[in-house]
């Protein structure tokens, strides 16, 4: 049963346990609310039996007392069981979809954007945590107490509990009858707020390029529209909600009708006393508040299913394992008749073999789009192939964890990803037990006391939310001064050097000349300059290797390789002035 409701809830283990205590607590706190009834149904009993003796006074003090003291246990204890229990499982949540991102191919962020992941793990989890500690354990503690009672009320007249219950059925059965309707406009409202969510993130992160090409208005009109829509689909979906709920409840109201009449006919008749009828009459005015609470929490649950959707989508997304023992014997990596495509069916690599060997400097090059970024992702097992096979000394990459794979490798992104800390802090990402003086000595190799010197602080200056106080150029080197404190066997080069002017790129060339000595290094590049001095070039396009060899070796071809430095010369010899 655990592992079921870990699965129907998106929970952990011990969250799934916690939520059946809670579930318990509140059936013990709605039954400790029924004690007063029949200690006033005792009491009416004995003043319509001729008065309240002295010794009885006694025992109604004492059940008055005890009745708040069970009172006040059980609602400590269904308060300890729901909300300080949410709380640490909606950590225990986050921590743990936050872990699972971490496991999950990149192929998966190719589907979602970042407005969508955060708001699973942020207001989803939020959403969740109400859900579990009010609407779940209530729905289930309401239903255990009012089956309990419901038994309790057959022992003194079954036509009057008859009366007194067959709403109840009837009300719920509307309420779960519509979860249909309901999950369709939980998932139309979720649509639309994820939509705004996207539109308010892509105008802060373009507000740059929207000033300057005056399209602030109409951008932020389409972004009105959507915040117009999420609106919309709110009143839609509290409506819906509330035709089923309200209806239900309503119904549920008529029990009261129904036991005042079958009451007092079995009165008229004589088949039933009064004591009995004011009992009934008593349990159905306090019967029907946790039912119609219930009611609702039920139509909450219903709405939880799309969050808890997006989240199991996540938790059962499959991840990407392997052994964390390194075989391979050297750093030379082999791609082997490999294929990859996407998800959406889009190929993207198809039949590529060549190897980059240690000690060599292997570029790729190709026109836009032909795979270069793909293979070096495939390298360094962000994805992984369709088929085909690629090895690090002979070692089957996807064999191995990708955080122990990644040990051998320092890679420099096209883009850089920087924190809202400091330079040192930022380079320290490449080794985090680095000491000052070596966070310090990769630095300077990377050129980036240049500009660190001329801030305030010097390497303790804090350069923004990803770097944003820092030029292109100083960003790139901070990411390079990374690579060479990880120090590893294995560089990755994306465009490592294209921010950077010609006097910086000229020094951060000469510093990778004596990072990669007897490394094996894999350059993606568009300059050909960049790759002129490489051991050998591999020439991707659409997908394939279209040629690979010696700089030299290509050159006589007179191919793709050739094309593309013949094109680049020319456009250094271009300037404005000419049509």
């Amino acid at each position: 049963m655990i592992e079921k409701i870990q699965k129907k809830y998106a929970l952990s283990r011990q969250g799934a346990k916690d939520l059946v205590k809670g579930c318990i607590a509140c059936a013990l706190q709605n039954i400790s609310f029924m004690f007063p009834v029949g200690l006033l149904y005792s009491l009416v009993q004995d003043l319509m039996n001729g008065g309240v003796s002295s010794g009885h006074m006694v025992f109604y003090i004492v059940g008055c007392i005890v009745c708040i003291g069970l009172i006040l246990l059980t609602t400590w204890f269904q308060y300890n069981a729901t909300y300080f229990a949410t709380y640490t499982e909606s950590g225990i949540r986050r921590i743990t979809l936050a872990e699972k991102l971490r496991k999950i191919p990149l192929s998966f962020f190719g589907k979602k954007n970042l407005a969508d992941l955060t708001s699973t793990i942020m207001a989803d989890c939020t959403f969740l945590e109400q859900s579990f500690s009010h609407f779940i354990p209530e729905l289930f503690g309401a239903i255990v107490s009012t089956i309990l009672v419901a038994i309790g009320l057959f022992f003194f007249d079954w036509r009057m509990a008859l009366a007194a219950l067959w709403v109840a059925p009837i009300s719920f059965a509307i309420v779960w009858l519509s979860a249909k309707v309901q999950e369709h406009l939980s998932r139309k409202s979720m649509d639309a707020k994820m939509a705004c969510a996207d539109g308010i993130q892509e105008c802060i992160e373009t507000v740059r390029d929207l000033k300057s090409c005056n399209a602030e208005q109409d951008y932020l009109t389409g972004l009105n529209q959507k915040i117009k829509a999420v609106e919309r689909r709110a009143v839609i979906s509290e409506f819906g909600t509330a035709v089923f709920v309200v209806s239900a409840s309503l119904l549920l109201k008529l029990g009261i009708a129904t036991v005042a009449l079958v009451g007092s006919a079995l009165l008229i008749q004589g088949e039933l006393d009064v004591l009995t009828f004011f009992l009934f009459l008593l349990v159905v005015s306090r019967f029907y508040d946790p039912l119609q609470g219930a009611l609702q929490n039920l139509a909450a649950i219903i709405s939880t299913r799309t969050n808890i959707a997006r989240m199991n989508e996540i938790l059962e997304h499959p991840v990407q394992e392997g052994g964390t023992t390194l075989t391979n014997q050297g750093y030379d990596i082999v791609f082997d008749h490999v294929q990859f495509a996407y998800n959406s069916g889009e190929t993207i690599l198809k039949d590529v073999s060549f190897s980059a060997r240690q000690g060599e400097v292997t570029a790729l090059v190709g026109p836009s789009g032909g795979g270069k970024t793909t293979v070096s992702r495939l390298a360094s097992r962000f994805w992984d192939a369709s088929s085909g096979r690629i090895t690090v000394g002979g070692m089957d990459i996807s064999k191995i964890d990708p955080e122990t794979l990644l040990s051998l490798y320092s890679i420099v992104f096209q883009d850089v990803t920087l924190f809202d800390n400091t330079i040192l802090e930022n380079i320290r990402i490449g080794r985090k037990d680095a000491t000052d003086e070596e966070v310090l000595a990769a630095a300077r190799l990377a050129n980036c006391d240049e500009f660190a010197d001329k801030l305030p602080e010097k390497w303790n200056s804090r350069i923004g939310e990803n770097g944003c106080e820092l030029s292109g150029g100083e960003r790139q080197r901070i990411s390079i001064a990374r690579a060479f404190l990880k120090n590893a066997p294995i560089i990755l080069l994306d465009e490592a050097t294209a921010s950077l002017d010609v006097e910086n790129e000229t020094l951060i060339q000469q510093a990778l000349s004596r990072l990669i000595q007897d490394k094996t290094v894999l350059v993606i590049a568009h300059r050909m300059r960049t790759v002129a001095g490489a051991d050998k070039i591999v020439v991707l396009s659409d997908g394939r290797v279209a040629e690979q060899g010696a700089p030299a070796d290509l050159l006589k071809k007179n191919g793709i390789y050739t094309h593309m430095v013949t094109l680049q010369t020319a456009s250094q010899n271009w300037s404005l002035g000419e049509k």
